[in-house]
């Protein structure tokens, strides 16, 4: 999860902003834009999906439309969705899914926190 992704002159990819939390002044809270990037490897044709979930997982939040791409032979895919003016109603553990051919794949947590609430200060982990 980012802010932006840039591809580089040298086809290389960029990433601004790296988050896995969102602490923010007040909620609910909209933010302009939100990135999920997801690199893929294996081989075949799939279908990729994104979407964010309320942290009780009955509420999509954003929902990307199903995009296919390819991965070649010993290869890679990067898939990049960017989702805009996404609104985050209450503070919470939202939910990021990653789907493959409609099944969920992968799914990240998006912690999203109220500055102004003491009990919602946010905790860090080292990551190794």
């Amino acid at each position: 999860m980012c802010e932006d992704v840039r591809v580089e002159i040298n086809h290389k990819l960029s990433l601004m902003g790296i988050f896995y939390a969102i602490q923010v002044p007040q909620v609910p809270v909209t933010l302009l834009k939100l990135v999920i990037l997801n690199h893929w490897s294996g081989e075949g044709q799939f279908l990729s999906e994104v979407r964010i979930l309320s942290p009780d997982r009955t509420q999509p939040i954003a929902v990307s439309a199903p995009s296919p791409f390819q991965v070649p032979p010993n290869g890679y895919a990067d898939n990049v969705t960017i989702f805009a003016n996404v609104s985050f109603p209450a503070a919470g553990n939202y939910v990021v899914q990653s789907l493959i051919n409609s099944n969920v794949f992968a799914e990240q947590p998006l912690q999203v926190t109220d500055a102004q609430q003491p009990e919602s200060a946010m905790t860090t982990e080292t990551i190794q």
